[in-house]
């Protein structure tokens, strides 16, 4: 759309999507599907024309941050979400200020816009990035994350999607009820109660980072009384895998985890909820599946164990594939390969007590080892340790989007 005309038009299709999003704010129960339709278009289409009319230029992205005060665990997720290109892309180019509809200032956003902006500058010097201004906005937001102390790399990064989640909702904000109906759907397919619960969840929670990192689960409870299938869907943001225990010289794989995570459970009476059938509590079994891939996965190894009077971290060595991750076999029956390949790496060197984090990215030159401000040059065969926290797949360009975001 070259010209002013194009700018005409582009402000009506702005000025008419935020009409839409304001009468379905209002008119939720009788808003027409065509509305939606027409918004997400028409904002389909404000996104393309951004994208055209502000290529990204970027650099090589090897840029440290400075620690700030025990900041390393801020640093190594900063990197990691650095290198997630859907949401580099969408900061760096502050899509978020044209599709925003929340009553939240974007100010956390706007902060990590600078931080990303520095990072990835074509004119890059030899200084690393200071990220104060991010983490004091982010330390108002999440006052838990203030003072020195060693904080948790995996918490930090679920407080931040959810903080900058809130910011770039494009749902304007709906009172909720104080208490949900109760809603059944049992004569519903398993694919149609799934898809029920996911379009609940974006009536109200809709932004890039669903876009990105959400997905849903799928708890199964199986009745051993009356054999009675019952379904919960969850959405989450990342997984996060116990570490199976092994002998000193045992080998432990991500697929060990995996199965770990979704291998079947068995409940006795005082730990099952209710049957639906019986009406009382009875002996069943839970099993957990993924019911809705995202389009990046986030899987946190479960390092840290908490005892009665303890914690404590385990050191096993979980080896992971860097591509073609399998995670079909975890999903609904018969979906078929879910592949994803290996981008980002979170890892954590010391003790509970006394840590370090550091990342492993990938970008178009290879694999780099961010450390603070120091980032250096690393070889695949490098990556394997069993220092490995937190890993960051992305969906194969071939992999099939039938389970994936309508």
């Amino acid at each position: 759309m070259p010209g002013a005309s194009g700018v005409t038009v582009e402000g009506s299709c702005e000025a008419l999507c935020r009409t839409l999003v304001s009468q379905n704010g209002h008119q939720r129960e009788t808003a027409d599907i065509s509305q939606s339709v027409l918004y997400t278009s028409l904002m389909g289409l404000l996104l393309v024309a951004d994208n055209q009319e502000e290529p990204l230029n970027l650099g090589s992205g090897r840029i440290g941050l400075r620690n700030i005060g025990n900041t390393c665990f801020l640093n190594a997720i900063v990197q990691c979400l650095s290198h997630t290109h859907g949401l580099r892309a969408y900061c760096l180019l502050k899509l978020y200020q044209r599709e925003k509809f929340s009553k939240e200032d974007a100010k956390l956003t706007d902060a990590f816009h600078q931080v990303l902006s520095g990072l990835w500058d074509e004119h890059e010097g030899d200084a690393a990035m200071n990220p104060q201004r991010f983490y004091s906005l982010f330390k108002e937001a999440v006052p838990y994350f203030s003072g020195y102390s060693q904080q948790d790399a995996q918490e930090f990064l679920r407080f931040l999607l959810d903080k900058l989640h809130t910011e770039i909702n494009r749902r304007p904000f709906v009172r909720r009820p104080l208490k949900e109906p109760e809603q059944k759907y049992t004569r519903f397919r398993l694919s149609e109660e799934s898809a029920a619960m996911w379009k609940k969840h974006l009536e109200r929670d809709d932004s890039k980072i669903v876009d990105l990192f959400s997905g849903q689960l799928r708890s199964s409870l199986h009745c051993s009384v009356c054999s009675h299938y019952s379904n919960t869907f969850d959405v989450f943001c990342d997984l996060s895998l116990p570490i199976p225990k092994r002998g000193s010289a045992g080998e432990v794989t991500l697929r060990d985890c995996l199965d770990f995570f979704s291998q079947e459970e068995k409940l006795d009476k005082e730990n099952s909820p209710m049957c639906e059938r019986c009406n009382r509590h009875t002996e069943c079994t839970k099993r957990l599946s993924i019911q809705r891939f995202p389009q990046v996965i986030v899987i946190h190894l479960n390092r840290f164990t908490t005892s009665r009077w303890s914690i404590s971290k385990s050191t096993v060595c979980v080896s992971f594939p860097l591509t073609h991750l399998d995670l079909g076999p975890y999903g609904p029956v018969d979906c078929g390969p879910i592949l994803y390949d290996l981008y980002a790496i979170c890892n954590h060197t010391g003790t509970v007590n006394m840590g370090h984090y550091t990342a492993c990215c990938l970008d178009e030159n290879g694999w780099c080892f961010y450390n603070d401000s120091r980032v250096t040059s690393i070889s695949e065969n490098q990556l394997q340790t069993n220092q490995a926290y937190v890993l960051f797949y992305h969906r194969s360009n071939g992999t099939t989007a039938s389970t994936g975001r309508k």
